[in-house]
């Protein structure tokens, strides 16, 4: 715990054996629970889990990137945590920065927490980075900043805290099962008011961080895209999107589910 708070870390797992331990074993001592979520992996993924005595879920099948976080809100939330923070299993961002994150999330000053590449030495952060990503990253992030009125250094880093309210508050369940959660997930957080805080993060770049492909990222930047025009024209009032309705029924329903 920190401040007597739950701190519980959850890790959406896709063949995840070669890195998990490495991941796992760096966490810091005060997270109280670790939440691995399968996503029907392939490899030796549960083997590694269950060796470690993390809880583990197994997906009866692949249920995609954002599928594999509502299960992991949704769990940790049912287990009663205060503070929520996704660290990818592939070792690609530092898990030693997990006390760093809950400490601005029970500052009272955010309510996420993004973990950021871009932020800090940026000639690390180009050299590691593919530079077809890092441009896509850079122009994605400068319409995001224009459309959602908000100025983050990227929207696009997996590596992510959250407090129980802010999930509790965010209807992320009707959200995309795929990549674009990320994204979708910020648009309402700032839609609904909330307050984001970013941290610099070291990236590692090896061959088992996990990673998406050219025309999937292609795919990934027009859904990132449509999200934010999306909100910009539900601010005009020229747009009514489920993605963006007003939570408080939604905050209810989450209650009564004891979640």
């Amino acid at each position: 715990m920190l401040e007597g708070k739950k701190i519980v870390v959850i890790m959406p797992a896709y063949n995840a054996a070669k890195t998990l331990r490495q991941t796992v074993t760096e966490l810091p001592n005060i997270v109280d629970q670790i939440i691995v979520v399968d996503d029907h992996s392939l490899d030796n993924t549960r083997k590694v889990a269950k060796s470690l005595g993390v809880q583990y879920i197994r997906h009866n099948k692949n249920k995609g990137y954002g599928g594999n976080q509502k299960t992991c809100y949704l769990t940790a939330l049912k287990r009663g945590a205060d503070v929520v923070i996704m660290v990818h299993p592939d070792y690609q961002y530092s898990p030693r920065l997990v006390t760093a994150m809950c400490a601005m999330l029970l500052s009272g000053h955010y309510d996420i927490v993004l973990a950021s590449r871009i932020i800090g030495d940026q000639t690390t952060r180009i050299r590691s980075m593919p530079l077809w990503r890092y441009g896509a990253n850079r122009f994605l992030t400068l319409v995001q900043n224009v459309l959602l009125n908000y100025k983050l250094s990227e929207y696009h880093t997996g590596y992510r805290g959250f407090t129980r309210k802010a999930l509790k508050e965010i209807d992320f369940e009707n959200n995309s099962d795929d990549f674009i959660f990320d994204n979708e997930i910020l648009a309402q957080a700032i839609y609904q008011g909330l307050r984001i805080g970013e941290i610099s993060c070291p990236t590692s770049y090896h061959n088992e961080a996990s990673s998406i492909n050219f025309s999937r990222a292609c795919k990934y930047g027009i859904g990132v895209l449509i999200v934010v025009v999306t909100f910009r024209l539900n601010r005009l009032g020229l747009l009514k999107s489920r993605l963006f309705k007003h939570n408080s029924q939604h905050a209810t329903s989450m209650k009564r589910a004891g979640k």
